[in-house]
């Protein structure tokens, strides 16, 4: 049994060594090794390593989901996925480019200030792919399409955004830059968060049995609200939130009291307009694109 076992080993280590004497690599791990090496040249592990960055970075409530989805519009991203120029095929090329870019945008509050940008950027580069007869970059007429899409799924009136569409919209054949649509993207998204909160304010104003408010109170809010906003020196758009934020239960307070001095009667003031002179107050602080 010994002597079996003796030559067991002899054969065991024979079969370890190369034709040239040398130790070879068991084929287990020359096999990991190969595969990991394959995985790695056709971009497998680097595009694994960014979805679940992408995870960690949005944090889903339903994760498995979150991968299905960014994996299934992950060719949307070449170029070489160009269109084949027909009339037809480039428009729902393009709605599927701005719908991967919608995405992407959303994956972060714009208050996660790096997550946001790295968002922008993204789908920057889904709307900027080029076709066979197309140059890369981003032209204003599928900017202003991603703006007019972002305000319309954000659910606020048409009529409370238009004035910002009109400010920072750009020419249908004007090429965009970077900064441009990354200041229009912020800009949007804020102005939303902004409307929502101003909605908010205006439920606890209103008249439960008119479901409205009186015209007085409305104003001296918003009264408020502009002075806050114009104390207010910086030029970013989030900064008006901070702004606004500053309205504490006192000052709100101490100006409905004044409002409701005099008692004399006071015409209703309706959500849409209370929103609509909310929202100019902001407009009136972004500047114009160009």
């Amino acid at each position: 049994m010994a002597a079996v076992e003796k030559r067991r080993q002899a054969v065991a280590q024979a079969t370890s060594f190369t034709d040239s004497g040398r130790p070879g690599v068991p084929r287990t791990a020359a096999t990991a090794e190969s595969e990991e090496d394959f995985l790695r040249q056709v971009g497998v592990t680097e595009m694994l390593r960014a979805a679940l960055l992408k995870v960690l970075e949005a944090r889903p409530e339903e994760p498995i989901a979150f991968l299905a989805h960014y994996f299934e519009n992950m060719g949307l991203r070449s170029p070489a996925n160009g269109g084949a120029g027909e009339p037809p095929g480039q428009l729902l090329l393009q709605q599927q480019r701005l719908g991967r870019a919608l995405w992407h945008l959303r994956l972060a509050h714009h208050s996660q200030r790096t997550a946001f940008n790295n968002n922008v950027g993204v789908a920057y580069e889904c709307l900027s792919a080029s076709g066979r007869k197309k140059k890369p970059g981003l032209d204003g007429r599928t900017y202003s399409e991603l703006l007019k899409r972002i305000c319309r799924d954000g659910e606020a009136p048409e009529e409370v955004v238009a004035p910002l569409l009109r400010k920072i919209q750009c020419r249908d054949h004007e090429a965009v830059p970077l900064a441009v649509f990354r200041a229009g993207m912020l800009t949007c998204f804020v102005l939303l968060e902004f409307v929502a909160r101003a909605g908010a304010l205006y439920r606890l104003l209103e008249d439960p049995g008119l479901a409205m408010a009186d015209r007085r109170l409305g104003q001296a809010v918003l009264d408020t609200l502009e002075g806050a906003l114009q104390a207010s020196d910086d030029t970013a758009p989030a900064r008006y939130l901070e702004a606004g934020s500053r309205l504490g239960p006192d000052s709100l307070a101490l100006a409905m009291d004044r409002a409701l001095v005099a008692r004399r009667p006071s015409a209703p003031m309706t959500r849409e307009e209370f929103l609509e002179k909310a929202a100019a107050l902001f407009i009136a602080k972004v500047k114009p694109v160009g």
